[in-house]
């Protein structure tokens, strides 16, 4: 019983310092819900057809296999999204998406999305 006390004793700063490290404050970042296609290629300039807007150039990529992600048009940045239902209601959009963000996989996980950005 003592060794398994000391063992819990010995334990405890380093799984208060492992908490730290995992948990992440949520992160706000703002751009366009857009298809996994477009933003690839940096917009919808060469996948969008003439009298399309960007919301239904954006569904009918995700139609055909595309993923719904967060696209910033001023870095150049795409970020995964967790959750492609919530991500859905706002497709060709300029939005805030708040969520935990994981740096190595590049995704969100959705907590808030509202328009504008």
């Amino acid at each position: 019983m003592k060794k398994f006390a000391i063992g819990v004793i010995i334990a405890l700063p380093f799984l208060a310092i492992l908490s730290t490290v995992t948990s992440a404050a949520p992160k706000t970042l703002t751009g366009e819900i857009m298809d996994s296609q477009c933003a690839l290629l940096g917009g919808h300039d060469k996948m969008i057809h003439e009298g399309q807007t960007e919301k239904e150039c954006t569904l009918a990529c995700v139609a055909i296999g595309g993923k719904f992600v967060l696209f910033d048009a001023a870095t150049k940045s795409t970020y995964q999204l967790d959750d492609q239902k919530k991500a859905s209601a706002f497709a060709g959009t300029k939005v805030k998406v708040t969520g935990d963000y994981n740096d190595s996989t590049k995704t969100i996980k959705i907590a808030k999305i509202e328009k504008g950005a």
